[in-house]
C-alpha cells in the first residue's frame, strides 16, 4: 500500500511521451464528438474492486462500441485475477504502466480516494477522458486541483460516480420542492444512522484511515451532494464529531486507533438561511435508522428509512404516503451518459466536477469547524 501511495504522489507524466504514441490519437483531445461519432472508445479500468466489477464494468459492457481493453489494480497478480473475471486481455501491475502502454481513449478510477487526483491529472495530460469514483478526493483542495485540470482539458469529458442511495426520492422531492408543495422551506432535519450497535474494535477499513479517505466522514458527502439536487448548496457550516470506537482492526488484524470520527452532528444553513440540522452516526444502536423531514410554510415532507414519501399540507390532520411509480424514479446510468458526452450526444450532469468541489468544500468545512469549534463559510475561502 505503501508503495502504491509513493507513486501516488511522485508521478508525473509528460505530455510530449504520450503525445509520441501511436497509440492516442491526437484528434480525440480537439474535437472529441466527432472523433468518437462511430468509432469504438477503448477504456482503461484502475482499481477494479467491488463496485467498479459489479456496477460500472457490466454498464460499460452495454454501450455500444465500448472496448475494456486494460486493468490495474494493487499489484500485478490482482490486475491478472480481476483481467480474467472481467474478460479483459490487458493487466498491468500499477496505474503508470497501464497509462504508459497507451491504446485508450477513457479510464474509468475506482481506486480510493487518495489516488484520484494523481491519477486524473495524469490521465488529462495524457489525452483521456475520465469517469472518478466518488469521494472526489482527499481534501478540497485536491478537488479543486482535478476541476483546474479539467479546465485546462475542456475537449475531454470529466465525471464522477453520483451517489445512488437517493434515485429512488431524487424526482419526486425535486418535483415537489419545484412547485413549492412546502411553500418556503422553514427548517430540514435529517438523520443517517446505523441500526446496529457500535462494534467496538471492529473493521478498520478504507473509510477509518485518513491516509486513504482523507477528511471525509461517514456518508456526509454523499448524503449532502443528494440535498443539493433537491434543496441547492448552503453556507455557514457548523459541526461537532467523536470517535466513539476509539480502536479498530486493521487488515492484518492489528489494532490500531480510530482518527476519523464515527458520530457527527452538522447545521448549516440554505440559501435562504433556513436551518438545516444532520446526525451521521456508526454507534446508534437501535434507532430508527435514516429519516428527512422537511419543513415548509404551508406543507411538510418526510422519507422514511425505506425511503417510502410521505407529505402533509396546512389543514391536514396526519401525513399521506406520496406514490411514487418506479417508472418515474431515477436510475443507474452513469456508463451510459459517460459514453454519450464522449460521442457529444448529451452533456455531463451527474455528476459534473463542479459538484464534487462542492460536496467536498462542504466535507471540509466540518472538519474544520470541529476541529476549531467555530462556523466555517462557504464556498471556503
Amino acid at each position: 500500500m505503501s508503495d502504491e501511495s509513493e507513486r501516488a504522489r511522485g508521478f508525473t507524466l509528460k505530455r510530449r511521451e504520450f503525445l509520441s504514441s501511436a497509440a492516442i490519437p491526437i484528434a480525440a483531445a480537439l474535437a472529441p464528438s466527432a472523433v468518437f461519432a462511430q468509432q469504438p472508445i477503448r477504456v482503461g479500468i484502475i482499481g477494479a474492486g467491488g463496485i467498479v466489477s459489479s456496477t460500472h464494468v457490466p454498464g460499460l459492457k452495454r454501450q455500444p462500441g465500448v472496448e475494456l481493453v486494460s486493468v490495474a489494480n494493487r499489484s500485478i497478480e490482482s490486475s491478472r485475477r480481476a483481467a480474467d473475471e472481467l474478460g479483459i486481455r490487458n493487466a498491468y501491475a500499477n496505474w503508470e504502466e497501464l497509462l504508459a502502454a497507451g491504446g485508450l481513449d477513457a479510464v474509468l478510477i475506482g481506486t480510493w480516494p487518495y489516488m484520484h487526483k494523481a491519477i486524473t491529472l495524469a490521465a488529462l495530460d495524457a489525452g483521456l477522458h475520465v469517469l472518478c469514483q466518488a469521494r472526489m478526493a482527499n481534501t478540497a483542495a485536491e478537488a479543486r486541483d482535478m476541476l483546474a485540470a479539467s479546465k485546462r482539458h475542456p475537449n475531454q469529458i470529466c465525471q464522477l460516480v453520483p451517489t445512488s442511495g437517493s434515485y429512488r426520492i431524487d424526482r419526486a422531492l425535486q418535483r415537489l420542492l419545484a412547485e413549492r408543495y412546502v411553500g418556503d422551506v422553514l427548517s430540514v432535519e435529517v438523520a443517517m444512522l446505523q441500526r446496529g450497535f457500535a462494534s467496538f474494535e471492529g473493521e478498520l477499513d478504507w473509510r477509518h484511515d485518513p491516509e486513504f479517505s482523507g477528511v471525509n466522514v461517514l456518508n456526509v458527502g454523499g448524503t449532502y451532494e443528494s440535498m443539493m439536487r433537491w434543496l441547492g448548496t448552503g453556507n455557514r457550516v457548523m459541526a461537532m464529531t467523536r470517535v466513539q470506537i476509539p480502536t479498530r482492526r486493521d487488515e492484518s488484524g492489528r489494532l490500531r486507533n480510530a482518527t476519523i470520527p464515527d458520530h457527527v452532528e452538522v447545521l448549516y444553513e440554505l440559501t435562504n438561511r433556513a436551518p438545516v440540522h444532520m446526525k451521521f452516526s456508526e454507534t446508534t444502536g437501535l434507532s430508527r435508522g435514516n429519516e428527512i423531514w422537511i419543513y415548509g410554510s404551508e406543507g411538510t415532507i418526510f422519507v422514511d428509512n425505506e425511503q417510502k414519501i410521505f407529505v402533509g399540507k396546512r389543514g391536514d390532520t396526519a401525513l399521506a404516503e406520496l406514490p411514487n411509480p418506479r417508472e418515474q424514479q431515477a436510475v443507474h446510468r452513469v456508463e451510459e451518459e459517460f459514453i454519450n458526452a464522449i460521442r457529444g450526444r448529451e452533456r455531463i450532469t451527474m455528476n459534473t466536477f463542479e459538484i464534487g468541489v462542492a460536496y467536498m468544500e462542504w466535507t471540509e468545512a466540518i472538519y474544520r469547524s470541529a476541529s476549531t469549534g467555530m462556523a466555517v463559510e462557504l464556498p471556503l475561502a
